[in-house]
């Protein structure tokens, strides 16, 4: 029986996609020893608000350029201002007459009551409470690239990760096919498959639907259906 190595950055609560993978995998890894991007989403993520769609962002200290190979896992939060509070306030304005609203309105309450340095941690410790709520933190091992060692580039350290963990199996995104070389896998006798993210759509708030949202637009709205609308009805991770 084969075993599924899913490797994904950590991002700032991901879309129902992030937790798809994280459903279908046996080994999840946070791929957190890679340059830090500042223009993806590591550090910032998307609400439905009555005035459109609007980010919100972690501000990160930057040591020097970040081009210059700042590690995700490296990156820290900047504590200047406090951010955290107008996340909060911002996600309770914008989905306080949600119908799921006050059932996981504690998400909220436990997001931002830590102050952490780190990005990754905080990241992950959302992740991984959001992976709770969602029924799937069971049955699957979580690990950090950066504990295991691995060195390389590109697909071949990606290769190398998933025969640390033990996994014969790759699952990855679909943009992926761009950069990835299949033949590495191939000749290390891994398999490789491509998710398709094809979710239906939800009522939300603040028409026009918007599918590339944090995941916490899905449970406010739909509440214990969120898992029905990511990975279908009754299908057990």
């Amino acid at each position: 029986m084969s075993t599924t190595c899913v490797i994904l950055q950590p991002s700032y609560i991901p879309w129902r996609g992030y937790f798809d993978l994280i459903r279908r995998a046996d080994v999840f890894v946070f791929y957190d020893d890679v340059q830090y991007d500042k223009h993806g989403w590591r550090n910032r993520n998307r609400v439905k608000t009555a005035q459109g769609t609007k980010w919100l962002t972690i501000p990160v200290l930057s040591r020097g350029n970040v081009s210059e190979g700042l590690l995700l896992k490296d990156a820290r939060i900047s504590w200047t201002e406090d951010w955290a509070k107008k996340h909060a306030a911002t996600l309770r304005q914008s989905y306080g007459k949600a119908p799921c609203f006050q059932a996981y309105a504690h998400l909220i309450d436990a997001f931002y009551a830590k102050r952490p340095e780190l990005l990754c941690d905080f990241d992950i410790e959302t992740t991984l409470e959001l992976t709770r709520v969602l029924g799937i933190a069971e049955g699957r091992r979580f690990v950090r690239s950066s504990e295991l060692g691995v060195v390389g580039a590109k697909t071949e350290r990606l290769v190398e990760i998933v025969k640390k963990v033990g996994c014969d199996h790759y699952l990855s995104g679909p943009s992926a096919k761009d950069y990835i070389d299949d033949a590495l896998f191939r000749d290390a006798g891994i398999g490789l498959e491509y998710i398709e993210y094809r979710y239906p759509e939800y009522e939300q708030l603040h028409p026009p639907y918007d599918p590339q949202v944090t995941v916490l637009d899905l449970l406010f709205m739909k509440g214990p259906e969120a898992p029905s609308l990511i990975w279908g009805a009754g299908n057990k991770a």
